[in-house]
């Protein structure tokens, strides 16, 4: 039952805003809440936005109510940064306009464009946006932008921070920024000259403070997404940019965005790929650091535990099998527009490091299959790893940057860390040009000791980066609810007071999706955390990416093959536990239409997924498993009474026609919808296209 605040809140929405698309009933909200990260809140209600104007309108109704807002696109967030227990404000549907424009310079997106789909639009000109991240074919622009993401070949050149143009908001209080209007901008350094001069003040705090400035500089010349992009103070001296770029990074908790304006990049023709193995994970990163200043377009680094969770896949090589223990993979990546110019730098990376010793002999390929899945090993890590944990436990990846020179002594300092936990599955991959590393491993939170254990690495984890290397503790994936804990530890007292007045400029009731990126509890990290019960052997290894969401017909309408999994879950969970019999009814009422009769059970979800998981396999079954034993036994007289069955049929079909050339079109539609109006919709409507019934096939014998 909601509260009165939250009542009000949705009787009065509703006035403005659909109220299908106001949703507050249990299988929805946790459906709809749900993300990537291993957090889990569930909101009280969540708002299905299609428009600037039913933003406005959630955010000054909530404002009056004091009711906290999280805004979110596709939710592929991995650190717990699109989860509330509030109201969740959902732009993904009414949200995929765009504009080319500037000599197809630039590209105006709205947020619930996926970013895969955004290249397809540049496509045409040989363009594309600037941020690549693994996850692009699901992750959306909101997201992308709200994240700062980055990804395999745009580096810290091409983000989302470099190549923003221009940004539309909306404040705290509806107050609305398009930096791309003056005449908006003017009317908003009129009416927001409080805001403008807090904005001013920490400027020139920042620029006069010669160690804080210096710190700011030294931080940003690596990957680091912890905390706010406050390199917007030290790169920009317009109020107004300051703005701009603080949003990028801010995870959604200064302002909602509209819209944004992004610089497109050259998306090269002709691509090739090596994939380079080194006795050991010391010389792959020594290599790396003499292909830094070589034409490469992306230097990834995989090590033997990542190659291992790929090797028995049918286009891997036989010798994946074969590698020692302390070899390590560079996937290096070659681009041009001009072929010869391609094969030109490929001789130009051969020579920037012949002077370490390959494992093998390596050659650069532009064959589609052998460069599709030699990018596959690398993008698909996360889910691959993910998939060969034990059921029952979260994937877990971190994502962390060190300086470039100090990379190999980081990576042997990582997995010597792994070792001393006993984290056996962890695998080490990332950004190797950019010192940006990922790491994987299975966790199971279902008791203390095994959170206790996650505790210890993660605060070990932050003495190894930070005091040690000088490196970031989030390079590309966002603070969220995850490092927000070591916000300060990281950036130390000073910057981080910057953050928390950035925050309260913006939102001074801390009412935008509060508690992420800042947050004051040390243990915000190891709460509210995601159960992932044991539910069917089809569906186990999903790890709520989201991947499969672009591919569902049926998403929009009801819910995605994620929804499906995560209401499927949380039925098992319920029936196991039997500690909420209520919820479990309730989440059962809306189960039958939500999850099975609305899916097309296509099986596209597969086609996307990292896993291969088909969900509409898993309906299939589930359908099987939840009919009742009359419908069983119909089903089964009718599968072994076939012929009479459709003679029964051809005759009913005949009879129809008959009726109808006797009553006429107006006279049969109004019984037909008599008929269905007291069987309870149980008796179809009949309409004037349903065909007579055919000739009985005869089969000749030979």
């Amino acid at each position: 039952m909601l509260s009165p605040s939250y009542q009000k809140f949705k009787k009065k929405l509703s006035k403005t805003i659909d109220s299908k698309r106001i949703l507050d009933n249990p299988l929805q909200t946790l459906a709809y809440g749900t993300d990537a990260s291993f957090y889990r809140l569930i909101p009280k209600i969540v708002v299905l936005a299609h428009n600037e104007t039913e933003v406005v309108a959630i955010i000054k109704q909530a404002k009056k109510l004091d009711i906290a807002l999280t805004f979110r696109a596709a939710g592929t967030s991995l650190s717990g940064q699109a989860i509330t227990d509030s109201v969740l404000v959902v732009a993904t549907h009414g949200w995929k306009s765009y504009t080319i424009f500037d000599n197809n310079q630039k590209i105006k997106l709205e947020p619930g464009i996926v970013g895969a789909k955004a290249n397809q639009f540049l496509t045409q000109h040989g363009l594309k946006i600037g941020p690549d991240p693994a996850s692009i074919g699901a992750a959306m622009i909101g997201g992308i932008v709200a994240n700062n993401a980055s990804g395999m070949c745009c580096g810290t050149a091409q983000n989302a921070y470099k190549t923003i143009s221009d940004i539309r908001i909306v404040l705290n209080d509806g107050t609305i920024l398009d930096t791309s209007d003056p005449e908006c901008v003017s009317d908003f350094k009129r009416n927001q000259a409080g805001l403008i001069q807090e904005i001013e003040i920490l400027r020139d705090e920042i620029k006069s403070n010669q160690m804080l400035y210096n710190r700011i500089k030294n931080k940003f010349k690596i990957k680091n997404t912890t905390g706010y992009s406050i390199n917007a103070f030290v790169d920009f001296e317009d109020p107004i940019e300051i703005i701009k770029h603080l949003m990028v990074g801010s995870e959604g908790t200064l302002a909602f965005i509209s819209n944004v304006t992004l610089q497109t990049v050259i998306d090269e023709k002709f691509k090739s790929c090596s994939l380079i193995i080194f006795n050991t994970i010391q010389e792959a990163c020594n290599a790396t650091i003499l292909l830094k200043s070589s034409p490469v377009a992306a230097v990834e680094l995989l090590d033997r535990e990542s190659i291992r969770s790929v090797e028995n896949d049918p286009d891997a090589p036989e010798y994946f099998k074969t590698l020692p223990e302390s070899a390590c993979a560079l996937l290096v990546d070659c681009r041009d527009n001009d072929l010869d110019n391609m094969l030109l730098k490929q001789l130009k990376i051969r020579s920037s490091f012949e002077s370490i010793r390959t494992y093998t002999e390596y050659e650069f390929t532009s064959n589609p299959k052998q460069y599709y899945f030699n990018w596959k090993a690398r993008k698909g890590l996360l889910p691959t790893v993910g998939a060969l944990r034990k059921n029952g436990t979260s994937v877990i990846i971190e994502d962390v940057a060190f300086p470039l020179e100090q990379l190999a002594n980081a990576c042997v300092a990582l997995k010597d860390l792994f070792k001393k936990h006993e984290y056996h599955d962890a695998v080490l991959f990332g950004h190797a040009l950019e010192g940006n590393l990922h790491f994987v491993f299975s966790q199971d939170f279902s008791n203390q000791t095994e959170v206790n254990r996650y505790e210890s690495l993660m605060a070990e984890l932050a003495e190894l980066v930070v005091e040690r290397f000088n490196g970031s503790l989030k390079a590309e994936h966002g603070t969220g609810r995850n490092m927000a804990p070591f916000v300060e530890k990281e950036w130390g007292t000073e910057a981080y007071e910057i953050m928390k007045r950035i925050k309260n400029i913006f939102d001074p009731q801390n009412k935008i999706n509060p508690d992420v990126l800042i947050n004051p509890d040390p243990k915000a990290h190891l709460k509210n955390l995601k159960p992932i019960p044991e539910s069917h052997s089809i569906i186990d290894k999903c790890m709520e990416c989201g991947f499969c969401e672009p591919h569902c017909v049926s998403e929009g309408l009801t819910l995605s093959p994620r929804q499906r999994i995560v209401i499927a879950r949380e039925i098992s969970r319920l029936e196991e536990s039997n500690d909420d019999p209520d919820r479990l009814v309730a989440i059962r009422k809306d189960v039958s239409y939500q999850l099975d009769e609305t899916c097309a059970t296509d099986g596209l979800c597969a086609l996307a997924c990292p896993v291969n998981i088909d969900t509409g396999k898993f309906v299939k079954e589930w359908r099987a498993d939840h009919l009742n034993s009359s419908t069983k036994k119909t089903a089964a007289f009718i599968g072994s009474h076939m012929a009479e069955t459709t003679a029964f049929l051809r005759f009913g079909l005949k009879m129809v026609a008959f009726f109808h050339s006797i009553l006429g079109t107006i006279t049969m539609t109004f019984l037909s919808n008599v008929i269905h109006f007291i069987s309870f919709g149980k008796v179809p409507k009949w309409i004037p296209e349903i065909p007579k019934g055919a000739k009985k096939i005869e089969f000749k014998k030979n």
